[in-house]
């Protein structure tokens, strides 16, 4: 099958946040077209008005356009086949379902609700799967002209072959069939003349001119019926690339109903949106190499839907982290700052600190941005510790050897006159040669009680630069008393 030009399209419907599902498709959509240079369109489908929440529109924008995923043609910016909002594409559907009952493809139902639930009962009860059972089907012109004259409320269905099979190609699943006598004459248009969704679908599809239909693949048991309507007006056909779900785990799918992570939720973690994108990318998609670590523009040239699984995709948290820990180590110390200063803020108030050296201590050992504020919380204040944290096995230290070490460190660091750290750093490196001794029983202990903490940003050295000299010796002298007592 070829295009001239290939087209994709984004179709969400405005009823919340975006899940990480949602935006992968947004995404597998974009980096199609960008790759074959073809044209990428956002359609918002917002015709269910049940679901429909006030400022979800925004979100959508909102989330795609910090993401990158900069749309070609959409509701905002217009383009040759708008509108671009299904509900104010209302008015063409009809005629599309009449030109479907002029060639025989489509029917009127006049079947009441009390009818099909008595159908839907007895089927049920017969152990028979519900679907409507063609009451209507062939019904004949007269009975059909005197219901429409009597004004009697109507639908009208699809008419589905009851023999023979229908298959399609999928790129991800190959070739799917399925027996024609399963598929349900399902509503084109409603009581109310509104479309359903599967056919407003297939009409959008095709007077958008798109040519490659990415969605999830709960969506390939109706693609038959999808393809039947094709068929039935002469279009060509798109190619279709369903996508296997996100999973939580191996029996649960990812579900911001079930409290799962949206992308706004990923940010307010503190996650970069780069990381996110590249993360989400990896959902069901294996690059060719094995690098696993790429920003939008390289993800573009790398994408291929060849690289699509079958199988789902765990949602894992653990290599999120990693990849989010990868580009914060890309950043540059002034943009890495710039990110942290809100999360160091949250916990160290003090204005003399140098955030630049903290920025530059914390950035090798920042994974995700909510990480820094208990890294950085004692640097206010000391907060109250155990005497056993001076107890490291590797260090070989314990209660009794760092009290001594604390007690040589504190003339030491009291007879500087430039606190700096190649000064703090030769003095006690001075201290550790004089003595005939390993480094950690001298820096550990000195660790321990600048920071109450066993794992801090930085090592001794740079902490006690950091705090200043006049903290830091009021801090050795609290240690030195609490390891007395």
């Amino acid at each position: 099958m070829t295009f001239d030009k290939v087209r994709t399209r984004f179709a969400p419907s405005p009823t919340g946040y975006m899940h990480v599902g949602n935006l992968r498709t947004a995404l597998y959509a974009y980096l199609l077209a960008k790759k074959n240079n073809g044209t990428f369109i956002l359609r918002i489908e917002d015709t269910d008005r049940e679901r429909y929440v006030e400022g979800a529109v925004d979100i959508i924008y909102n989330t795609l356009r910090k993401t990158g995923l900069i749309w070609d043609e959409g509701p905002d910016i217009g383009g040759p086949v708008g509108p671009y909002v299904q509900s104010e594409r209302m008015g063409m559907f009809k005629k599309y379902a009449l030109q479907l009952v002029e060639s025989g493809h489509a029917y009127y139902c006049f079947c009441d609700k009390e009818r099909l639930e008595e159908v839907r009962t007895i089927q049920q009860a017969s152990g028979i799967s519900p679907r409507y059972d063609g009451h209507c089907r062939n019904l004949s012109p007269e009975e059909i002209k005197e219901k429409l004259d009597a004004g009697v409320p109507y639908v009208i269905r699809q008419k589905m072959p009851t023999e023979g099979t229908t298959s399609f190609d999928d790129e991800v699943f190959g070739t799917i069939t399925v027996e024609n006598s399963t598929l349900d004459d399902q509503i084109l248009i409603k009581t109310d003349g509104m479309p359903t969704y599967n056919f407003a679908n297939v009409v959008d599809d095709h007077t958008m001119g798109i040519t490659h239909v990415i969605r999830g693949n709960e969506y390939l048991s109706s693609t038959p019926k999808y393809n039947l309507l094709y068929d039935a007006f002469g279009w060509q056909k798109p190619v279709y690339v369903h996508c296997s779900p996100v999973m939580k785990n191996h029996t649960e799918k990812l579900s911001k109903r079930n409290g799962d992570a949206s992308f706004e939720d990923l940010i307010a973690k503190g996650y970069l949106t780069e990381a996110i994108i590249n993360y989400i990318a990896l959902l069901g998609w294996s690059p060719k190499g094995e690098n696993e670590v790429f920003e939008l523009n390289e993800l573009i040239q790398e994408f291929d839907i060849d690289g699509i699984s079958k199988s789902p995709a765990i949602f894992d948290t653990a290599k999120l982290t990693a990849i989010n820990g990868a580009y914060i180590r890309k950043l540059s110390i002034d943009e890495y700052l710039s990110y942290a200063t809100p999360y160091i803020r949250q916990t160290c108030k003090r204005e003399d600190i140098d955030l630049e050296k903290l920025a530059k201590m914390l950035q090798p050992r920042t994974e995700i941005f909510t990480d820094i504020p208990d890294q950085v919380d004692f640097i206010d204040q000391i907060p109250d510790y155990s005497n056993e944290l001076y107890c490291h096995k590797k260090m070989k230290t314990n209660e009794e050897n760092s009290l001594e070490s604390l007690k040589e460190i504190l003339p030491v660091l009291e007879g500087l006159q430039d606190w700096n750290f190649d000064n703090i750093h030769n003095s006690l490196f001075a201290l550790i040669e004089k003595l005939g001794v390993k480094n950690g029983l001298i820096l550990w202990p000195l660790r321990v009680c600048l920071s109450g903490k066993q794992f801090t940003p930085g090592g001794g050295v740079e902490l006690a630069e950091l705090l200043g000299k006049e903290e830091s010796i009021r801090r050795i002298k609290h240690g030195i008393e609490q390891l007395s007592k």
